[in-house]
């Protein structure tokens, strides 16, 4: 049952790579298998052009490893996010370079463009640093998250966006680092206007029915 997972995370690492959310083996994505009570994670230090289903790593809630590699060094965080958000299900983290350098000033991304609204927020604000890899990182980092939001910037390190699934969060991620080159591009040339509270209220109205929604049974 958790095979269609693991596959599906070793193609979104690849897409890490191709639409340069990361280099190397940086950055790490994981989904939550709640009522198997698993989390699926990519390993440590393997290039993503040569992950293969079997080495995605397999952990239960307690962090225990299962199968598969040894996990990412960021299992921690992954871990509390999922303890700490019962309705997140995948997590996504990358070094993009747009949102890391802002995340190098700790400075958050402002309501600049609309698109900030993906985020289920008006700016994308900036976690604490702490050292990469530690359950230090990880408690900072979910405290910053808060109870709403669906993206962060982790300060001197990346960014982190979470979702209800897979695809979810990692478009978050890639708007979010779109955003910030924007927001770059356009600091170059000026001061960029941003959008009003009420404007981005309005934007986050949109969001709420963007898109298609599959029907439940309750709401047949």
């Amino acid at each position: 049952m958790t095979t269609p997972q693991r596959e599906l995370l070793a193609d979104y690492g690849r897409r890490l790579l191709t639409d340069r959310l990361t280099t190397g083996t940086g950055g790490n994505l994981s989904v939550a298998l709640r009522p198997e009570g698993l989390i699926a994670i990519t390993p440590s230090g393997i290039s993503y052009n040569e992950i293969k289903a079997t080495d995605i790593s397999l952990l239960d809630f307690d962090g225990r490893q299962l199968e598969g590699c040894p996990p990412s060094s960021e299992w921690h965080l992954h871990l509390a996010i999922y303890r700490a958000r019962p309705e997140i299900n995948a997590v996504v983290h990358t070094h993009s370079r747009f949102a890391t350098t802002f995340a190098l000033l700790h400075e958050p991304l402002p309501a600049c463009h609309y698109l900030i609204g993906v985020a289920q927020s008006k700016e994308i604000r900036v976690a604490p640093y702490a050292t990469f890899g530690t359950e230090e990182l990880a408690r900072k980092t979910v405290a910053a998250l808060g109870q709403n939001d669906r993206c962060i910037l982790m300060a001197n390190h990346g960014l982190l966006a979470v979702g209800e699934d897979l695809s979810e969060a990692y478009n978050t991620a890639l708007y979010i680092e779109e955003v910030a080159e924007l927001y770059y591009r356009a600091r170059s040339l000026g001061t960029p206007v941003l959008l009003s509270d009420a404007e981005m209220d309005e934007a986050l109205i949109r969001f709420r029915s963007y898109g298609y929604k599959p029907e439940t049974d309750d709401a047949k």
